[in-house]
């Protein structure tokens, strides 16, 4: 199957609603680039072992490269996002239900805003396009065995976040009891640095990745496939997601670099490592178990094991207590949202 820019061209000639569908998905991939990518490299700046310029660039670079090179390592994540779903039926339909489901996710993302709530565009993404499969073909388009793997991700993220940020700073601070503070301070900084790296690399390999198979699935809807399976993944949709993703990143500012760090507890260098290993174990096995997860929600864990690992009250529980408000809201509100607007666009 030719999936060529042009041969995409000459489909949207005919489905005018993949043209909307892409650039839909290019806009969300921006947008997280700006808002999600930067709590990848937070840690790093709330500990000042990069500077919030220095962090930027490294995390619009990374992303970038996450986002390529993790699709050439493993596609599981954009495997499970494609699959959750079942739009078959009507082309035209399916594709109009796609793009209500899309409108759906970024309407949700805008009430969230305004109303403080810090919900995941990745779950937003989820809900709506799960409403729209709804819409679609009754509950016969949730796949629950592939859908069951959100709720994995959610869990464990949580989890093991806390759980590995928690053994992670005993261990360091055990190694480096008696260590020069001077000497051990540099390899923490040398080791935040490359953690920040690795942050950014599996944020653009999960959140791009996520992205990138909505993409891919109103591609195989316009062209007749049977499964998103059959699609792969063109090296021309790979290259223009990883752009959008660093282009937002690079373009979200440092005033976007509002730390969780620094709004939960304050962390040691030696803590910000420990958060930072936590986050990049959590996110890597995540994206090669399929698992689609919070970037965001799996750093939040991670930092708050640390922070609970010295005293439990120097952590800011409000902030889980947020996090599993905005999970109770999005899935099903956003949902709706997706749900509603499917079936007007279906009746045009």
């Amino acid at each position: 199957m030719d999936l060529s820019l042009m041969a995409i061209l000459g489909q949207v000639s005919t489905y005018p609603s993949l043209a909307v569908i892409i650039i839909l998905v290019l806009a969300v991939t921006v947008i997280s680039g700006a808002t999600d990518a930067p709590n990848a490299i937070a840690t790093a700046v709330s500990t000042r072992c990069l500077t919030p310029t220095q962090a930027l660039v490294l995390a619009a670079v990374f992303n970038f490269i996450g986002l390529v090179g993790m699709t050439y390592i493993s596609t599981a994540v954009a495997h499970t996002m494609f699959n959750m779903v079942d739009f078959s039926g009507d082309t035209h339909q399916a594709l109009l239900a796609l793009m209500a489901a899309m409108i759906g996710a970024i309407v949700w993302g805008i009430v969230c805003w305004f109303a403080g709530i810090p919900a995941s565009k990745s779950h937003s993404l989820i809900a709506g396009i799960t409403g729209g499969a709804i819409a679609m073909n009754g509950w016969a388009g949730v796949v629950i065995g592939e859908w069951a793997k959100v709720i994995y991700g959610m869990a464990f993220s949580l989890f093991a976040g806390f759980v590995l940020g928690w053994l992670a700073v005993r261990v360091i601070e055990r190694v480096f009891l008696r260590a020069d503070r001077r000497s051990s301070g540099k390899l923490f900084v040398a080791t935040q640095d490359v953690c920040a790296a690795l942050l950014s690399f599996l944020h653009g390999a999960q959140d791009g990745q996520k992205f990138m198979s909505i993409a891919i699935l109103g591609i195989a809807l316009s062209f007749g496939m049977e499964s998103a399976d059959q699609a792969g993944f063109p090296f021309w949709l790979m290259i223009t997601c990883s752009l959008a993703i660093s282009l937002g990143t690079f373009l979200g500012g440092k005033r976007i670099i509002k730390s969780v760090a620094m709004d939960m507890v304050k962390l040691e260098k030696h803590q910000g490592v420990a958060a930072s290993i936590s986050t990049v174990i959590t996110l890597f096995v995540s994206s090669i178990t399929g698992m689609p997860v919070s970037t965001s929600h799996c750093s939040t864990s991670a930092i708050m094991g640390v922070g609970a690992s010295k005293n439990v009250k120097h952590v800011n529980w409000s902030i889980a207590k947020n996090m599993v408000f905005a999970w109770v809201l999005t899935f099903p509100c956003c949902g709706l949202i997706g749900f509603v607007l499917a079936k007007l666009f279906m009746m045009l």
